[in-house]
């Protein structure tokens, strides 16, 4: 006995109500499926089967078919594996946004603390600071120095202070606080209709979940896996010679206050 071909709806296996109300392929489960002029509709929840069941044709297509969302594309791998390097090329053949997530947090809290924050960043700017601090207590023009202006408080939010936990300890950042910058590459403009490239989110299974549950689905996840031999002949030469310029700046200021110190005693 021939069994009769199942005829899905106009959005197949996708939840057609996650898409024309969040413009998400999210797929639809067998266990929440529904039946609408003999076509079969997969839906991602039992609520948004019946909201569906409720005014169908406002979920189905009618003189054309219905539109998909743009590509949305998640871009993983540890440091030094050539992420941004790839999203930058995919984003200028493609047309569509690349979205560092590490430097869009350095973005938000930078009117407020002036200067990139973490590991990376504070190395270089602890080393200014005390040099800065033996050349100004030999200076008697400066009335204002750096060194008090960086001394002084900066009143963050609580939204600033987890980013800058984020940056500084690798901190999770809350949901409320993931709430407030995640969703909209998914729900506004330009995002929404153009498409992205996430670079560096989700890091963590947590942070996956919570994609998950607010049924922000990328339409891929690539994962570069890189050699750490191949990572270290990358990072280690620009490393290399950042400490050198480093050297060759402290050299250039303990002459510098050598010179002070020379002009005082006279």
């Amino acid at each position: 006995i021939k069994q009769k071909k199942r005829h899905m709806g106009d959005t197949k296996h996708f939840c057609p109500v996650s898409l024309k109300e969040n413009f998400v392929l999210y797929p639809g489960l067998q266990e929440h499926a529904a039946k609408y002029k003999e076509k079969i509709y997969y839906f991602s929840t039992s609520e948004y089967r019946d909201e569906f069941l409720k005014n169908p044709e406002e979920y189905v297509a009618h003189n054309e078919p219905l539109q998909a969302p743009p590509l949305r594309v998640c871009l993983l791998g540890t440091h030094g594996a050539g992420k941004t390097t790839c999203a930058r090329e995919i984003t200028d053949k493609l047309g569509i946004f690349h979205i560092q997530f590490e430097e869009y947090l350095q973005e938000l809290i930078l009117p407020k603390t002036k200067r990139k924050v973490g590991p990376f960043f504070d190395e270089d700017h602890e080393d200014d600071n005390k040099i800065l601090e033996e050349l100004e207590d030999f200076s008697q023009t400066i009335t204002i120095t750096e060194t008090e202006k960086n001394k002084q408080e900066v009143e963050l939010t609580d939204e600033e202070r987890a980013i800058k936990a984020n940056l500084m300890n690798n901190t999770e950042l809350p949901p409320e606080v993931l709430d407030k910058i995640v969703p909209d590459w998914w729900k506004k403009e330009p995002f929404r209709s153009t498409g992205f490239i996430l670079d560096g989110f989700p890091r963590t299974f947590d942070e996956a979940s919570y994609l998950s549950e607010r049924g922000l689905c990328p339409d891929v996840a690539i994962y570069i896996q890189v050699e750490e031999g191949d990572i270290l002949n990358r990072l280690f030469p620009p490393r290399l010679k950042k400490w050198k310029e480093k050297q060759l700046k402290k050299k250039e200021y303990k002459k510098k206050l050598k010179e002070l110190k020379a002009k005082i005693r006279v």
